[in-house]
């Protein structure tokens, strides 16, 4: 009897295990539908798409609408297959916007906060230059702002000199109206009275040092000038106007 009841003992813990290991099975199978069945949730634009984009920021020169535009345009998926690094290289490839960031908020939103360019200055005609010396399409024409023309790569350089010649003439009252550094960097400027300079290529900061000194000098003779020409180790030339 002792043998029947073990063999007994022993069917049912086979059938046991049999039982449970099928119910696992089954669990397992059934949790593996399940994510598939919710990624694939998750994945169809048409349950989980972007209702709102915020964008935030100062936003002066750029199109909130078109910008949005750019963007359902350009990204299709749901709100989970949704590339942020994707959108954010979209986003910061636009002129107006220097620097951008963007994330998702769930449930349907996504998030841009943007750094708008700061124009300081038309370059060549069809450009605009930022503060870091940087071109962008503006595509715009801004009143008040100097007119800078040189070669391509040289937006920094003349920048740069910019901003050292406004710094002197400033204890004069004048302003760059429009600055020229040619393809041999030699400097031309322009003042906002119509004063034209030619500062040659070397020690063009001394030159402009120069030209203030003179200026009250040049200014008490009583007639307009029409240019100054400081290529020279002392002096200066002038032109008067007729």
């Amino acid at each position: 009897m002792t043998h029947n009841t073990e063999h007994t003992d022993h069917a049912t813990d086979a059938r046991a295990r049999s039982f449970g290991l099928a119910f696992l099975l089954a669990v397992c199978f059934g949790l593996a539908v399940g994510a598939v069945q919710l990624w694939q949730w998750m994945m169809d634009a048409q349950k989980t798409p972007i209702h709102q984009i915020q964008i935030t920021g100062k936003t002066s020169y750029i199109d909130e609408t078109l910008l949005r535009a750019v963007i359902r345009a350009q990204n299709k998926a749901s709100f989970f297959a949704l590339n942020i690094d994707e959108v954010h290289q979209q986003v910061v490839s636009q002129p107006w916007i220097y620097q951008a960031s963007v994330r998702k908020k769930w449930p349907n939103t996504l998030q841009v906060f943007v750094v708008e360019q700061e124009p300081v200055a038309h370059w060549n005609n069809d450009l605009l230059i930022n503060a870091q010396g940087q071109p962008f399409a503006g595509k715009v024409k801004l009143a008040g702002l100097p007119e800078l023309y040189g070669p391509n790569g040289a937006e920094k350089t003349a920048l740069s000199g910019l901003n050292s010649m406004r710094l002197l003439l400033k204890s004069q009252n004048m302003d760059v109206k429009s600055l020229i550094l040619t393809e041999r960097f030699a400097w031309q400027v322009t003042l906002d009275n119509g004063i034209q300079l030619n500062l040659g290529r070397q020690e063009f900061i001394n030159r402009l040092q120069r030209f203030v000194n003179l200026y009250p000098l040049l200014e008490s003779q009583g007639k307009p000038i029409k240019y100054v020409d400081l290529r020279y180790d002392t002096g200066a030339a002038v032109g008067w106007q007729v």
